[in-house]
């Protein structure tokens, strides 16, 4: 039976950053990324050592209960990146940045991408497309603000895409795919989120490119792997993604926690002695007088 030590150590760990990143690509240690949306999620995280936290536009479907990304906005992701940064000291914090946040305008997606820094206490932000989002991605970091790319299945192309599906499935697709993570390194982008791609396809983009691949679906050729928190946990009801490794299954602890509620309380089991607040017989005595 395998064991895993956790750490308690109260000492902070040295504050993650995208030179870490590269770093550890050049040293071939894996890089670890999850999503977040709260503080005591990110507060968790922090503690356990991973090196990534995202708060991702995932915040629509496993938090708000969308179907899909799109409808989650700026002012949402930036409430739940706040939440985030101040449970979380040393892993690198990345805002998503929300559909129609960066596509209608280069200035609008630089002015966007500062917000996440500005207001929401990030320290880089993601957005997702490859060739089509070159512009943007040069503007952004060249106004000092850190962008990871993002190819593959894109969740906010959905509709265009046809649904979740993989991508990268043909030669043609595959090739195209290469091309956007080198055009994205070129445009300066500091990581690369490879999603629902062929596991080969992604381990040649992994090493013709010099920037760190973090891989969601995308097999172990990548330098870091990602997966959304709430299917990690089993906390997102509705579907769980083929490439996901289940570490527990919270959302059946939680629905069986609240029906023993519900029964204790019916049922008058809770409060118990033990929950109740008591006040002396002394004082209970001249209440009584008090109000007679």
């Amino acid at each position: 039976m395998s064991t895993t030590t956790i750490s308690t150590t109260t000492s902070q760990r040295k504050k993650v950053t995208t030179l870490t990143f590269r770093q550890k690509k050049e040293r071939g240690e894996p890089i670890t990324m999850l999503t977040a949306y709260d503080y005591p999620t990110s507060l968790a995280m922090d503690k356990a050592g991973v090196d990534a936290i995202l708060v991702g536009d995932s915040l629509a479907m496993v938090v708000l209960g969308y179907e899909n990304t799109l409808p989650v906005t700026m002012e949402e992701m930036l409430h739940h990146s706040r939440a985030v940064a101040r449970g979380a000291k040393s892993s690198l914090l990345i805002g998503d940045m929300p559909f129609m946040s960066y596509q209608v305008s280069v200035e609008e997606a630089v002015r966007n991408a500062g917000r996440f820094l500005q207001q929401g206490g990030m320290d880089a932000v993601k957005l997702e497309g490859g060739r089509e989002r070159a512009d943007a991605v040069h503007a952004i970091v060249g106004a000092g603000i850190p962008v990871m790319g993002h190819i593959g299945l894109t969740p906010q192309s959905v509709n265009q895409l046809g649904g979740f599906r993989a991508q990268g499935k043909t030669a043609v697709a595959a090739k195209r795919l290469l091309e956007d993570a080198k055009i994205l390194e070129e445009a300066g982008a500091f990581s690369l989120v490879l999603e629902s791609v062929p596991a080969r396809l992604a381990e040649v983009i992994s090493k013709q490119i010099s920037i760190p691949t973090i891989g969601i679906g995308a097999g172990a050729g990548c330098d870091g792997q990602v997966l959304v928190t709430h299917d990690l946990l089993g906390l997102f009801d509705r579907f769980t993604p083929k490439f996901v490794k289940k570490y527990a299954n919270l959302h059946e602890m939680m629905q069986k926690a609240f029906a023993e509620y519900v029964d204790d309380v019916e049922t008058k089991r809770f409060p118990a002695v033990e929950h109740t607040v008591e006040i002396s017989d002394e004082e209970w005595d001249e209440f009584q007088k008090e109000t007679k």
